[in-house]
């Protein structure tokens, strides 16, 4: 099974992908060259080895291909579900060195936390619970990713998602702020309109600091410019400012927002 789940997975780079082809490496397995391949997003691959049609994918892709699961395979993938790992290929989760850290940092910033997955519910409960994560979406297709952040949008968030897949895409699209790692799929860092360039989410909470930090430059540089203005124009026309008071506050206007903007 993972001689030719790996040949089918050879050519991607999602992290299901790698973990097969570590496998097959580790085994020493030689691979078939596949003659043909179609990728259906969301779902999985098939390809064409020699006279044989090879799918590898979701439970939602082999029934939707028309595949009957016998029942030693669907116990086996029940028993994975239940100990929290994917698949009938058993495949554990690799939780980011960084990310309880991060997601800490994010609590402090009072920033509601959410998991959008395509896994099955079990996995992505069990997930939720080891990161402290209260909210979470599992077997979501990249459509349904898009939706629910639509939904979350009209209920008057503002959305940052963070996603590296192929599956991300439309997510991406879809959020207010999207922010992709160096090194993920071409579909997500085209789509993202921020690029961690060190592969790793150590610098979220930075961003946020340097966002926050931005959106006070704005209103102060605003106030400062603006309040100066307004009294100006209403000292001239109410207490009758001549040109050298008029310039003065012109000039003080300039100035604080110059000060503002450094700071």
């Amino acid at each position: 099974m993972t001689k030719h789940a790996a040949a089918a997975e050879y050519k991607q780079s999602h992290p299901i992908a790698r973990a097969i082809l570590t496998a097959a490496n580790d085994r020493t397995l030689n691979l078939p060259e596949i003659d043909e391949s179609q990728y259906e997003i969301g779902y999985g691959i098939k390809v064409k080895i020699t006279d044989q049609l090879i799918r590898v994918g979701s439970i939602r892709f082999m029934e939707m291909e028309g595949i009957a699961i016998p029942a030693e395979i669907t116990a086996l993938q029940r028993s994975s579900h239940e100990q929290g790992y994917s698949g009938m290929l058993e495949l554990h989760p690799t939780i980011r060195p960084e990310a309880k850290q991060i997601i800490r940092q994010l609590r402090r910033r009072h920033l509601s936390i959410y998991i959008i997955s395509g896994d099955q519910e079990h996995p992505t409960k069990q997930l939720a619970e080891k990161l402290g994560i209260d909210h979470y979406f599992a077997n979501t297709l990249p459509q349904d990713k898009a939706q629910l952040i639509e939904q979350l949008q009209k209920e008057g968030k503002s959305i940052c998602f963070v996603g590296d897949g192929i599956n991300d895409s439309i997510a991406l699209k879809k959020a207010k702020v999207s922010i992709s790692l160096r090194g993920a799929s071409t579909a997500a860092t085209d789509t993202a309109l921020v690029i961690l360039m060190d592969k790793t989410l150590t610098k979220l909470d930075h961003l946020f600091k340097l966002a926050q930090h931005f959106d006070t430059n704005q209103k102060n540089g605003l106030a400062t410019t603006f309040v100066p203005g307004v009294l100006c124009v209403g000292g001239i026309f109410f207490l009758h400012f001549g040109i050298f008071n008029a310039m003065m506050f012109n000039n003080i206007s300039i100035i604080a927002g110059i000060v503002a903007l450094a700071t």
